[in-house]
């Protein structure tokens, strides 16, 4: 045998080793990826990122709190309300803009704040702000934790930007980085006031298994005992009171809404401190395990608004016809977390746009088929629910 021979019956029998298939991950399909021009669904944009996505960065915005019980369940919820179908109503395509703030935006649907969009894709939070520009104009919440600070991001495109808060215990830098947002163009504030705490089981897997479980609270803290923390818990966002949102009010010159809310009393009580707006949210099913999903709340919540501000609404949502769900119960806008996540970590700001746009055709027939007119003329007589 020649050097070219020995060669090729080295390469065949390292080929057919047994031991090659221990090389692949047995987690995930080995098949081809499909374009972006054959991505029909949210769904599918799932199944893209997970298959373009090292699994650390893949689970750290997939995850939930300890059993996702939560998560699970804000999916599950849209299970138990059935749409009404009135198919005859006027021609033509149903009005879908609303004014939220005295701005305008052509479909009640907004970005909901998520962090890290840098670890998906090499533009970050800029690549998601182009995509929703694209998208007629999606107005996108920036978060306090983003890849890239908010001005950066502002200047990626021209639709609107809000900004997220995690509230600090130290006024002047929650004052620093709300009069910078603001300079830079925050047209809302939306302070998160329900993340507490969380252990994310899946991280902890992660870390286990090698990866940097990005986010993650440990349950098996080693932070310093102190006297009124004798658990060890992190106390960054332990502390907080209503009275925040008074001690805020002076430099916050844009609408400030409360993100997190689930509960009628604590409506009211957004109220009587001069929110502008009520987020009810459980924070993706990422903070407490074991909490009802947003869309069983929603009704008492907005019942308890009365209209008085606009109500936000987030969890789980997938479909056009989640969209008609939630607002039907009485959303004024539906916020998406995880789908722009998938998108921008699957095609950058070109499947950003894409899966609004989707989402928006979604929405545009389940209109129709439920013969909606306009975002107006949606009501409660559209959803029969059947909660447990």
């Amino acid at each position: 045998m020649d050097r070219r021979d020995c060669l090729k019956a080295l390469a065949s029998f390292l080929a057919g080793s047994p031991l090659l298939p221990a090389q692949q991950d047995p987690f995930r399909d080995h098949s081809r990826v499909p374009g972006l021009k054959e991505l029909l669904t949210a769904f599918d944009f799932e199944t893209v990122a997970y298959a373009k996505q090292p699994r650390t960065a893949y689970d750290y915005p997939a995850h939930g709190a300890d059993s996702e019980f939560t998560l699970r369940r804000n999916r599950q919820a849209y299970d138990w309300v059935e749409l009404v179908s009135k198919r005859i109503a006027a021609p033509g395509a149903p009005q879908t803009s609303i004014e939220l703030f005295g701005a305008r935006m052509a479909f009640p649907i907004i970005v909901s704040p998520t962090a890290g969009h840098g670890t998906l894709n090499t533009d970050g939070e800029m690549a998601t702000h182009k995509g929703a520009q694209a998208a007629s104009s999606t107005t996108m919440v920036v978060s306090n934790n983003s890849t890239f600070p908010f001005d950066k991001v502002a200047a990626a495109a021209t639709s609107p930007l809000w900004v997220q808060l995690y509230p600090k215990q130290s006024i002047d830098l929650d004052r620093q980085y709300l009069e910078a947002a603001q300079t830079a163009g925050a047209k809302a504030v939306v302070v998160t006031v329900d993340q507490q705490a969380s252990v994310y089981e899946r991280d902890l897997h992660d870390r286990n298994l090698g990866g940097r479980g990005a986010g993650t609270v440990s349950r098996f803290a080693t932070a310093p005992r102190t006297g009124g923390n004798p658990y060890r818990v992190s106390e960054a966002r332990l502390w907080y009171e209503w009275k925040f949102f008074d001690d805020i009010r002076p430099f916050v010159k844009v609408p400030i809404l409360a993100k997190g809310i689930l509960t009628p009393e604590d409506a009211r009580i957004c109220l009587d401190h001069g929110v502008d707006g009520v987020y009810v949210s459980n924070h993706g099913g990422r903070s407490l395990d074991y909490g009802p999903s947003t869309l069983e709340v929603l009704p008492e919540i907005v019942d308890a608004v009365g209209g008085k501000v606009p109500v936000l609404f987030d969890g789980g949502v997938r479909r056009g016809t989640d969209i008609l769900k939630a607002l039907a119960l009485g959303a004024n806008a539906v916020c998406l977390g995880r789908v722009p996540l998938w998108a921008v970590g699957s095609f950058g700001a070109a499947g950003v746009q894409r899966v609004l746009e989707i989402l928006q055709a979604e929405l545009v027939q389940a209109m129709r088929f439920t013969g909606q007119t306009s975002i107006a003329s949606i009501n409660r007589s559209l959803a029969l629910t059947n909660f447990p």
